[in-house]
């Protein structure tokens, strides 16, 4: 993997790893900058894959990285439906109606709220949003402990950082969903993450890929940011391997190979229809694309002036796809399988990480 002097990752070592795996403060998971200020970006994310076929996917902005949002506070909520048809709106509000603990995840935006339970041995959140003809009442019981690659953090000299941490690797989700005037009783497996970070992604980033793989006694999350020429290509990669509510493996030390590339007229770019995974002590994970459930070229959502800049004053071609993959995982001598949603975000062509 391409490394260059100027990235520092935050592994606790020895290498690219944690040898002792530590716990996820709950205060990693409160607010770290100031939205009101510029150039820095933080959000919390979550996504539910729900029986009966619904995906939803739920953003609380305290400043939206994305182009065209770039800054601004305020909700984003998709709804995939199981015949594949897709609500996404984001709704901006003035930074004055944010609200945000540092203590931990608690967080108000307009009406909207979201909500953390410490107490237990595992974390349960609460995530209430209302936007848009659409509405997610949903309970996060997490099964998997909190977890962060090391110090969670990445920086890239007087360039600027970027931070990721995982307080719900997996959770048994449960709740309300309302989709126009209906309402259902849901429940499904989830996962939530937060970032933030003080630079734009399409500075230093071409692509990113990540996801989550749920087997019967095994959960899998992974992240690979592969970052432009600005910094030698250097790519970073984080993982992680849990069994049953116990982290196990936090590494950046694995490979991923794409391979079979088709092209999505779609997202503007080509995608991996397979990942391979090699990771330390003889795990291995190959995951398949069955499904493409999103493939978005992102200038679709600019108005036309921004995508007049976008494409032709700073040579963007974002590109976006969810993926629904049947997976094979190895470990410590079981095969389990089953089928596991992941991402990409492409600013450019997709190639191999850097050897």
């Amino acid at each position: 993997m391409a490394q260059d002097a100027r990235v520092k990752e935050g592994w606790l070592g020895p290498g690219r790893g944690d040898g002792t795996i530590t716990p996820m403060p709950r205060e990693d998971d409160g607010v770290h900058i100031d939205p009101s200020g510029k150039g820095s970006y933080e959000w919390w994310y979550f996504d539910a894959h729900l029986e009966g076929g619904y995906t939803i996917v739920a953003f609380f902005y305290a400043a939206n990285p994305n182009p065209g949002a770039t800054g601004k506070t305020g909700v984003e909520l998709t709804l995939l439906r199981p015949d594949g048809r897709k609500t996404q709106r984001f709704v901006e509000y003035p930074h004055s109606e944010f609200r945000a603990s540092r203590e931990k995840a608690d967080v108000s935006i307009g009406g909207n709220r979201l909500e953390s339970d410490w107490t237990g041995p595992l974390p349960v959140y609460r995530i209430h949003l209302e936007e848009a003809g659409m509405a997610f009442d949903l309970t996060y019981a997490s099964q998997v402990n909190p977890w962060k690659p090391g110090s969670g953090m990445s920086s890239f000299a007087d360039m600027g950082y970027f931070a990721w941490v995982v307080p719900i690797p997996r959770a048994a989700v449960g709740g309300t969903i309302r989709d126009g005037d209906r309402t259902l009783e849901v429940k499904g497996v989830g996962y939530h993450d937060h970032n933030w970070l003080n630079f734009p992604f399409q500075r230093l980033i071409e692509h990113w890929m990540w996801g989550r793989v749920y087997s019967e006694n095994y959960t899998v999350s992974y992240a690979l940011i592969q970052c432009s020429e600005s910094v030698g290509r250097h790519a970073i990669k984080v993982l992680m391997v849990a069994r049953k509510e116990n982290v196990i493996l936090s590494t950046g030390d694995y490979e991923l190979r794409p391979r079979d590339f088709d092209y999505s007229p779609s997202a503007g770019h080509s995608y991996p229809r397979t990942l391979a995974f090699a990771m330390p002590n003889g795990f291995r994970l190959e995951m398949k694309v069955r499904k493409v459930l999103e493939a978005v070229n992102m200038l679709d959502n600019f108005s036309a002036a921004l995508r007049f800049a976008a494409r032709y004053l700073l040579r963007m071609k974002p590109g976006y796809f969810r993926l629904l993959s049947d997976f094979r995982l190895e470990a410590e001598g079981n095969v389990e399988t089953g089928t596991a949603l992941h991402e990409i975000v492409a600013f450019k062509a997709i190639t191999s990480p850097q050897p």
